[in-house]
């Protein structure tokens, strides 16, 4: 994108041109909000002589930083001293450099996943003696809430003693912070804290900071929490340019802290607040817009605006009411087809989107069924996989001698005749030192455990001894070294997938240092472990299945939300509170505005849900969207020819999926212990059928562990 100013309309160049103190500028959906963000930056450099060096932008998501550094490049130069990223890539930025401020940690600290956490969790809890789930999930979410509060322990402690078991709640959260201290490592909450930790003991590191960003600009401001808004407040403290765009209308994480509030706190805090709206819409067609205002202006809690845009033709809306959740899909894989056969659409131009995951099980078999290219959003991430984890680890270990927690996940991998007992004695004589510390002392060498850990140590100590001009060389004699492949059966298709995976994530690595060059393998690490799945969605010629959630940001020219039903969408939750219902509609508008061509909506008579199949009543949100639902209308066409060599399987399943709802198949002919075989998955065998029969648990050699719908599955017993 080249830097053009007539390409912002009246409202969004008054905006940019504000360059000095506070401005806020509420953006609607599809408002052009990251093309006034990437202009204002080009005119403070072009226009204002502001040295790129001097502007801090930070977004939400991996995505967003990526698409705004390129479209910065493309309009001035130096654009790479210009730092754009999220909030916690910015932590971590200013962390690795002030860090060793703060004993014990030093600049290689780990960054710990949502599961070494959990792992980290689970041993505290033993440690305590509780180990029912019900205590764990508590703890977890109110660790969770006091990491985003931002007050000190006993301010929370003393907020909240009136819940469940406070006293041990505090008790744990200081030994899981002297854990992740002992093992140099922070959380993704820790990466805000102790960035706010940092400038607050050493304000030298503060004002260094706050001199050098004399222009702030944040994205999506309305998703900040109350240590992100503490952050900006802080780092804007010495110049006070700060240019936030946000949309009340859109804030929906406030289930992890999110605070669409400070929209209005900015205005207090901050002198003479310039406050500017973006109304006009880009993205979507007038009739899309329409109903997407009529459902968001049932909310209280927002500021009074409408959007409009001049594409004023447009397909309307349509809300189906379908039989149930099989009709449904249907419904979805069969107007996909239709319209990629009549209008020329391509499969990542649309994205199914849902409440909750547990409604895309019935959309896979139907995609399966019409051959039809998805990718499902919010299942296992590549780099969550157990063989790339495991890979992982060995990474980190060099990088972070201090992380147990990796250590203990690959001592025995491959085996090595290392048990738990092993462990909990080098655990008993370490003492203040972590595990690898111990190994690697002089003393242990006369230690009766030494020849268990002889064959690691020596490897160990030789790659750390060895001077690798390339990344991927090290990574690649980290894996031959440790004999990482030879731990899996290339002749087993399941062992050989994770072979393939641990080369595709060699692949990533020279991907990665052609790319940056200079980086080294602690950079490397940090990517990988603040990437999202959802940094990919829409690409790779695929129909995106996902969470409203996830697709925030994003756009799609035809999209589906399905689900639209009472307890499903606004969920159950939200019908005692208000505050939450709030949020439910402010997600629908989110779900939405991101069409930009076609809407489809749907809502099910019937739904198999929590282990029973169940009479629906639509969403409230039907009611206000305006529309009129229509039923058991099936679209007339015939699907194009699929290019396959399962057509014929492929023809036989449409026979099977097309049959008239009454026509149900006879779910009864399924048992436990029976083999079956299934066109994508193989064969497997039965292993658990729920009390109803409807749903059953299956084992295939190839895919592991899959619960389907036996009524709709294309099984065949073997």
């Amino acid at each position: 994108m080249e830097y053009n100013l007539n390409s912002l309309n009246d409202e969004q160049i008054k905006a940019l041109k504000e360059t000095e103190g506070a401005v806020l500028v509420t953006a609607g959906a599809g408002s052009g909000k990251t093309r006034l963000l990437t202009h204002r930056i080009a005119y403070l450099i072009k226009e204002c002589g502001v040295s790129p060096y001097n502007i801090l932008a930070i977004t939400f998501t991996n995505k967003a930083t990526k698409e705004m550094q390129e479209r910065v490049a493309d309009m001035v130069e130096g654009a790479n001293k210009v730092w754009i990223s999220t909030f916690h890539s910015m932590c971590v930025r200013i962390l690795r450099q002030d860090i060793y401020r703060l004993s014990p940690y030093n600049k290689n600290f780990t960054i710990f996943s949502e599961s070494d956490s959990d792992k980290a969790i689970k041993k505290i809890l033993d440690e305590l003696n509780y180990k029912d789930d019900k205590f764990k999930k508590v703890f977890i979410s109110q660790l969770s809430n006091f990491k985003n509060s931002g007050q000190a322990l006993n301010d929370y402690l003393l907020t909240h003693s009136c819940e469940f078991n406070m006293q041990e709640i505090g008790k744990a959260i200081v030994m899981y912070d002297d854990y992740l201290k002992k093992n140099n490592a922070l959380d993704f909450d820790d990466l805000l804290i102790k960035t706010i930790e940092l400038f607050k003991k050493f304000p030298e590191v503060l004002e260094y900071y706050s001199n050098r960003f004399r222009y702030i600009l944040v994205d999506e401001f309305q998703d900040t929490n109350t240590v992100q808004y503490q952050l900006v407040k802080m780092l804007a403290s010495a110049y006070g340019n700060v240019f936030v765009v946000g949309d009340e209308d859109q804030c929906i994480y406030s289930w992890r802290g999110a605070n669409f509030e400070n929209i209005f706190k900015f205005k207090k805090d901050f002198p003479n607040v310039k406050v500017f709206k973006l109304e006009r819409n880009y993205r979507s067609t007038a009739p899309i817009l329409q109903i997407a205002n009529n459902v968001i202006k049932n909310n209280s809690t927002r500021l009074d605006k409408k959007m409009w845009t001049e594409k004023t033709e447009g397909e309307q809306p349509v809300l189906y009411n379908a039989y149930d959740e099989r009709d449904e899909a249907l419904y979805v894989a069969q107007n996909i087809e239709k319209l990629i056969a009549a209008q020329n659409y391509k499969y990542d131009d649309f994205a199914v989107l849902m409440r909750m995951n547990a409604l895309s099980r019935n959309l896979e078999e139907a995609f399966l069924s019409y051959n039809i290219p998805h990718r499902i959003y919010g299942g296992f991430k590549f780099y969550e996989r157990v063989e790339i984890k495991n890979l992982i680890a060995y990474l980190r270990i060099f990088v972070n001698p201090k992380d147990d927690i990796s250590f203990i996940r690959i001592i025995n991998f491959p085996k090595r005749g290392i048990g738990d007992g092993t462990i909990a004695k080098l655990e008993e004589i370490s003492g203040e030192k972590s595990l690898i510390e111990r190994l690697l002392s002089d003393e242990f060498k006369n230690n009766l455990l030494y020849k268990k850990f002889e064959d690691f140590i020596k490897i160990y100590k030789e790659i750390s001894g060895n001077n690798y001009k390339k990344l991927s060389d090290f990574v690649q004699d980290v894996i031959s070294s440790f004999a990482l492949k030879l731990a899996y059966n290339p002749k087993d298709e399941d062992d050989l997938n994770k072979i393939l995976n641990i080369e595709q994530f060699v692949s990533s690595v020279k991907d990665f240092e052609s790319l940056n060059p200079d980086a080294d393998l602690g950079q490397f690490l940090e990517m990988i472990t603040l990437s999202s799945d959802t940094d990919e969605i829409g690409q790779g010629g695929a129909v995106t299945i996902a969470t409203v959630h996830a697709v925030k940001g994003l756009e799609f020219k035809v999209v589906f939300v399905i689900g639209l039903e009472e307890g499903v969408f606004p969920i159950s939750r939200a019908f005692n509170s208000n505050h939450e219902l709030e949020e439910e509609r402010r997600l629908m508008y989110v779900a939405l505005t991101r069409a930009e061509e076609r809407l489809y909506l749907t809502h099910c008579t019937k739904r198999y849900l929590y282990s029973s199949r169940q009479y629906q009543m639509p969403s409230r949100f039907c009611k206000e969207l305006g529309l009129n639902s229509f039923s058991n209308i099936k679209p007339k066409f015939e699907a194009k020819p699929k290019m396959s060599e399962n057509d014929k399987v492929q023809q036989m399943l449409k026979q099977v999926f097309k049959k008239e709802e009454k026509e149900h198949k006879d779910v009864s002919i399924y048992k436990v212990g029976q083999k079956v075989s299934h066109p994508r998955f193989g064969d497997g065998q039965i292993v658990e059928i729920s009390d109803d029969g409807l749903v059953g648990d299956i084992i295939f050699e190839d895919f592991g562990k899959k619960s389907l719908m036996l009524e709709l599955a294309p099984l065949e017993i073997l």
